[in-house]
């Protein structure tokens, strides 16, 4: 089996699947109706400006205002640094770029330290060194790369200065394409240089490639031995950038025409759905029990069916290791981000431990996410973080349920029936009238007349007034009205 890219264009959204060795790792949704605002670049105004949380907030056309911290504020003054005060003022007009979408109720993460992409490099106006992706692990290439670069930038043709890095698929990479990547940014700057004095406030000064073409640029590496795209307009794009940025192995980019739907090849929309469940099954009969809530993560690790072959000790540590490497890819499917709290089955042996957590490391290292395990607590809960740019699968796909409002849990009618006498009881001792009704659900009411009528009778001989019950059928579990006649 190869590493593969699937890509499901329509009219209404873009999709795409890394498929690696014919299981779903990750994931990418673009929908045209909202797109993501994560690296673009815009002109802003400045609202607010907050001195005890050294940031400030930052109108960029959004629905809900932006959010800028000192730390990612590039001033030329070192004694400004981290003084938002000495920074920012209210009304003051700011070119920034977001580093975070914004998620749920809170609005976008921005840097006045601008980046720009091309196919091999990230260009960095304000900085001033030269970085190596640091998934380049040989030290050798990492070297030759550096050195490499630096040749180019200090050549008489190169007129661009500030910083660069370069990334993970300039591996190998030539000096005439590496001057390519250079030209093209150095044209993108001085556009955007004129951009940032004309525009109006606030404005978008740079929007980042749709995603079809992201696609090539940020995930066509060299393990990659096939992209499929469905549609034939975005084949045709494809063609024009790959030729563009004169990227490897164009040979591998094929346009998808079968009458089977492409992402059916792989089951990738019933992984999806499964990934929106809370529960994970393990191939040994143990699951995973995944919480999202706003403040952080909770992975609990269960043994379930599987009962082993030789004594607990063991099952346990089979069911922790398969786990380890189930949780990685969660991560990667579910783009869960933040504080992350896994809760692994107690493991008595300290080489188990070891051996558990290195799994889990070696997992992680596939991610495109940082990630960083930051140890084990003294009950036992290993404590990790992923970086979170944007939302996670779940926050993109769906929206609280109306009925509990995000819960997950809705109160029994039980405990609905007694809410209702409660209310009747207030209702009765502020109103002097002969009879109430009561409106609910078709459960609530079944109950009132069945399980509860012995204490529906005790009340109404209680408050000497009659009740009766209407049911209504559009009400959930939990709504109830006392009517008054």
């Amino acid at each position: 089996m190869s590493d593969e890219l699937l890509v499901n264009v329509s009219p209404t959204e873009t999709r795409v699947a890394y498929v690696e060795n014919g299981v779903l790792q990750e994931v990418s949704i673009e929908r045209s109706s909202h797109k993501g605002v994560l690296n673009q670049i815009y002109k802003g105004k400045v609202v607010r400006v907050l001195p005890g949380m050294q940031a400030a907030f930052v109108d960029i056309g959004l629905e809900r205002t932006a959010f800028i911290h000192a730390n990612d504020i590039f001033s030329q003054n070192p004694d400004a640094r981290g003084n938002i005060t000495q920074l920012l003022h209210e009304g003051q007009t700011i070119i920034a770029q977001v580093i975070k979408n914004p998620i749920s109720s809170k609005g976008a993460r921005l840097s006045t330290h601008l980046s720009l992409s091309a196919r091999y490099l990230v260009y960095m106006p304000y900085a001033d060194h030269i970085g190596v992706s640091a998934k380049i692990e040989d030290e050798q290439a990492r070297d030759s790369l550096r050195a490499l670069l630096a040749s180019v930038i200090e050549s008489d043709e190169v007129t661009l200065t500030g910083g660069f890095i370069v990334r993970t698929v300039a591996a190998g990479i030539t000096e005439a394409t590496l001057r390519s990547d250079i030209d093209y940014l150095t044209k993108l700057w001085s556009q955007l240089r004129e951009k940032m004095s004309s525009s109006k406030v606030p404005s978008v000064i740079h929007a980042d490639l749709p995603l079809s073409l992201r696609v090539l640029r940020d995930q066509l590496r060299p393990t990659i031995e096939k992209l499929r795209v469905d549609s034939r307009e975005a084949y045709a794009a494809m063609g024009e950038f790959v030729q563009a940025y004169d990227i490897p192995r164009p040979e591998r980019i094929e346009h998808y025409a079968g009458e089977r739907p492409l992402f059916d090849l792989y089951n990738v929309d019933d992984e999806i759905q499964k990934a929106l469940e809370p529960e994970v099954q393990l191939k040994s009969g143990g699951y995973l029990i995944i919480e999202q809530t706003e403040a952080m993560i909770t992975i609990d690790v269960n043994t379930g069916g599987f009962v082993g072959h030789r004594n607990l000790e063991e099952t346990i540590f089979k069911t922790n290791l398969e786990a380890a490497n189930a949780i990685a890819r969660q991560l990667r499917l579910r783009n869960l981000g933040g504080i992350i709290i896994l809760d692994f089955i107690d493991m008595k042996d300290p080489e188990h431990r070891r051996q558990v957590l290195r799994v889990l490391e070696k997992a992680l290292e596939k991610d495109y996410a940082k990630t960083s395990i930051t140890g084990v607590s003294q009950i036992g809960l290993v404590e990790m973080t992923r970086k979170r740019t944007q939302e996670s699968l779940e926050q993109m796909l769906c929206e609280p349920c109306p009925v509990c409002r995000g819960r997950g849990r809705m109160k029994s009618s039980e405990t609905i029936c007694y809410e209702i006498f409660r209310e009747v009881l207030r209702e009765a001792r502020a109103y002097d009238r002969e009879k109430l009704i009561v409106v609910a659900a078709p459960v609530v009411i079944e109950r009132l007349l069945d399980e509860e009528s012995a204490n529906v009778a005790d009340l109404e001989s209680f408050i000497g007034k009659s009740l009766a019950f209407q049911t209504e059928s559009t009400y959930s579990q939990e709504q109830y009205d006392i009517v008054i006649v």
